[in-house]
């Protein structure tokens, strides 16, 4: 019999949130080990994530709590400008300004947030590099390429057995591996969801003029496309397509997507260029029906996967990390099992109608844009208007998507876990 190996806490998953909590849980003073089926380097490749991220201000607090500042900031695009506009065919971003727009200016907010900008764009490659050194410092202990195949909660501990018989218990496995969770599935927690027929075309742009730290976000009916900013004059471009149409641009010559691009830009940004491979992800909505059952909790897109039209996946996926982090290392403090029930719950309260209710806001915020009714779409254009001219409800939006409402765990308030 394999000798067991014994742990605070055991995650599964390596990813971007699942190593954040990591860091989190190390510097509550918490011994974790994280498993994942993708070799660690592996997923530092340009090729392994083509996507990037609109960090809000107050998740680049926490990342900055974690050590990682330092090697984030040269690659962080700040975002001091968000313009929101009602399109209703491709080439829309080359057209005159639709009236119906909504525009975010950091320095509205700016005596709140100590003249941080509305967020920060960053290439996930980046942020998986920043993860990854961290991780490493602080002495981390990481198995992959490994997979869990069991996992079994038990009084006071669960058991956790890998693909090749290794044996590993804690008081706490932690979910953390994405959608197809195992952990979750072990645990027996469905999930609620659907898919939305939808896929998210995701390129990187060389621009033919400096973007001015502005992002651009465009409702076209066939659903969302955005222009966000990032370093060295380049741009993150995504744009949902139905998933016929995205398929068929990933299988399209170069020449063809730089026209289809173009006839999306247009004499927007002076022309733009691609630079790096073109990624095509699936879009659907997914929700974990309990974030915790006996010896288990889950984080991030375990527990929820959103539509991107927001841009905030990730930064719910981090707050889940720096909550469930926080309440671990108050219990381990007061002496308490952390894998107890009446911890985890503390967990769950403080995440459950916040993951839900941003779950269902997206879902909503999608339905009604994706749309060309023109019942709805002279609704949501006097709604976009009104927004826009009320500056209280502007600004309200702007704390919100920065992350800066509600109850924050210390991380976010750019604070060490303990």
């Amino acid at each position: 019999m394999a000798e067991i190996e014994r742990y605070d806490i055991v995650i599964a998953g390596a990813g971007l949130t699942g190593a954040a909590f990591a860091l989190a849980a190390a510097q509550g003073g918490l011994k974790a080990v994280m498993i994942d089926p993708q070799p660690f380097d592996a997923q530092l490749a340009p090729t392994f994530d083509g996507r990037s991220t609109a960090i809000a201000f107050s998740t680049f607090r926490m990342l900055d709590a974690l050590g990682l500042g330092e090697a984030l900031r040269p690659h962080a695009c700040r975002m001091d400008h968000i313009l929101v506009t009602d399109g209703r065919r491709p080439g829309a971003a080359s057209r005159s300004a639709s009236p119906a727009f909504l525009r975010f200016d950091a320095e509205e907010i700016g005596g709140r947030t100590g003249g941080e900008p509305l967020g920060y764009m960053v290439e996930n490659r980046r942020i998986r590099a920043a993860l990854a050194a961290a991780v490493t410092r602080a002495g981390i202990d990481v198995r992959a390429p490994a997979s869990v195949a069991r996992v079994a909660a038990e009084a006071g501990r669960a058991t956790v057995i890998l693909a090749d018989g290794s044996v590993l218990t804690a008081p706490l496995v932690v979910g953390a591996e994405g959608r197809g969770s195992i952990v979750r599935r072990a645990a027996g927690i469905d999930t609620i969801g659907w898919g939305y027929g939808q896929s998210g075309v995701v390129a990187t742009v060389r621009l033919g003029r400096d973007h001015g730290d502005v992002a651009h976000e465009y409702f076209l009916p066939g659903g969302p496309f955005a222009i966000l900013p990032l370093t060295d004059q380049r741009a993150s471009l995504v744009w949902t397509e139905t998933t016929r149409r995205a398929e068929a641009l990933r299988t399209a010559s170069d020449a063809a997507f730089q026209s289809h691009l173009m006839r999306r830009f247009g004499d927007f940004l002076d022309g733009a260029t691609v630079e790096g491979p073109r990624f095509v992800y699936p879009l659907s909505l997914s929700l974990a029906e309990r974030l915790v059952a006996p010896r288990i909790a889950l984080i991030g897109d375990a527990a929820h996967g959103v539509h991107p039209v927001a841009g905030q996946g990730l930064n719910m996926g981090l707050k889940d990390a720096a909550a469930l982090a926080e309440v671990l290392a108050e219990a381990a403090r007061l002496g308490e099992d952390i894998g107890a029930e009446t911890v985890l719950e503390r967990y769950a309260r403080w995440r459950r109608f916040d993951n839900a209710a941003l779950a269902a806001g997206f879902d909503a915020f999608v339905r009604l844009f994706s749309n060309d009714i023109a019942p709805i779409r002279l609704a949501r254009d006097l709604g976009l208007a009104a927004v826009n001219r009320i500056g209280p409800l502007r600004r309200a939006f702007m704390q919100e998507a920065g992350g800066a409402t509600g109850d924050l765990p210390r991380l976010l308030r750019g604070e060490a876990v303990v």
